[in-house]
């Protein structure tokens, strides 16, 4: 017996419906997990507005690298210094700009005794320039919690409290923090939610992150996260990372290792972040991290090195894949080829189930981000660059360039 479900629709068989369904069920159910991932991740929103003045109060040491940063770097200091947080400094690591971004740095401090504004070393051999930089800047430290970010966050008054009490409830040493993604083009749409549910795939929401036993399951947000300065100290500081292009990602392994809880939070209301402003940024920037930093989230050891790539090329081939099914089999019964039979049928029924199943997943990434659900059918053009991204990536190996230097990741 053949089915069809629409009127004017090829017929399928039993058989052919169920195996399309079969193939697509790895799709289809991914909306389910991330949003079940999503529900156990705790937001800072969560926490007491009370709580954040309660006692004790730590001293926070905020450490900000920044090597020409002279579109952000203002903005940031100043959301920064508009801080509530009752013992805080802030430690401006200018690492070498040429584009006035020290300057630009001093003004925005604006003669604030809390701000601390240092010129990084000269850089060592072996060492990439962000990590020296916050090195440098951790010397200057004086506080015993430490709170790395990036010169394009923009910072709520209420997020280091709520940063210090979230790692409190969740008894963790290392917190970072997920906030909103700006997207200004309509190339950071189309792959900003791309590479972040691939991240969130790939290592899940808060409680598989605390739950992990092996030091490869765990990751950091770089862009803002909060640790002890004791377990800094403990494991090197930078230097245990230093030749590492994700060294967020290490730094929360080898936190990890020592045993150590590593957790995340959403902070959508206190955290913002342009990270790229356009195609060429973002080639660029994910460029650098998808091969010579992701490969050390592989399982199997060297095996699973060498396996990486085909990993990595699977995502947005994924992605793809479903759309351009159904467009090839949209085209014929359009055309009236003779190619509509019963596989092709049941080729029809697994591209539309799957790519409704990525459109839901990629309205979830931007409804959580707070952005329109209706940017997720941009989900095919980020698949695609996000394909070229890592089909260069890969192409480099580890040799990555970024702020004018070059690096060969370990």
């Amino acid at each position: 017996m053949m089915l069809s479900v629409f009127s004017g629709l090829p017929l399928i068989s039993p058989l052919g419906a169920a195996s399309a369904a079969l193939a697509a069920a790895p799709w289809v159910t991914a909306p389910l997990v991330l949003a079940a991932r999503l529900r156990s991740t705790p937001r800072l929103d969560d926490i007491d507005p009370a709580a954040t003045i309660a006692a004790p109060t730590p001293r926070v040491s905020i450490v900000l690298p920044a090597r020409n940063e002279a579109v952000h770097i203002a903005a940031c200091i100043r959301s920064i210094r508009a801080s509530t947080w009752p013992d805080l400094e802030l430690v401006v690591v200018d690492d070498h700009s040429t584009d006035g971004t020290g300057a630009l740095a001093h003004e925005a401090a604006a003669g604030d005794p809390r701000v601390k504004i240092v010129d990084a070393p000269d850089l060592p051999a072996g060492w990439f320039g962000k990590q020296w930089a916050c090195q440098s800047g951790a010397a200057h430290a004086t506080g015993s919690l430490l709170l790395l970010t990036d010169a394009d966050t923009r910072h709520a008054p209420d997020l280091v409290g709520r940063m210090v009490r979230m790692r409190e409830r969740r008894g963790a040493e290392l917190l970072s923090v997920a906030g909103h993604q700006e997207m200004g083009t309509v190339w950071e749409r189309a792959v900003q939610p791309s590479v972040f549910t691939l991240i969130l795939t790939r290592y899940g929401g808060a409680d598989a992150i605390e739950r992990a036993t092996n030091p490869r399951d765990v990751v950091a947000n770089g862009q803002c996260f909060m640790m002890s300065r004791r377990v800094y100290d403990a494991i090197g500081g930078h230097e245990a990372v230093r030749g590492y292009v994700a060294e967020d990602v290490m730094m929360a392994q080898a936190i990890q290792a020592r045993g150590d809880r590593v957790s995340l939070a959403l902070g959508i209301g206190q955290l913002s972040t342009r990270m790229y402003d356009g195609l060429g940024s973002l080639m660029k920037g994910w460029g650098k991290n998808m091969y010579a930093g992701g490969r050390h989230a592989m399982w199997w050891g060297a095996i699973g090195q060498r396996l990486y790539p085909l990993f990595l090329l699977s995502f947005p081939l994924g992605v793809l894949m479903p759309f351009v099914a159904l467009v090839w089999c949209a085209v014929a019964m359009a055309t009236g080829g003779a190619v509509i039979g019963a596989v092709s049928a049941a080729l029809l029924l697994w591209s539309a189930l799957t790519s409704a199943a990525i459109l839901v997943s990629f309205a979830l990434a931007n409804w959580l981000n707070g952005d329109p659900i209706r940017r997720a059918l941009l989900a095919p053009l980020g698949g695609a660059i996000v394909l070229a991204i890592c089909v260069s990536a890969i192409a480099r190996g580890n040799n990555v360039r970024w702020k004018d230097r070059g690096y060969v990741s370990k």
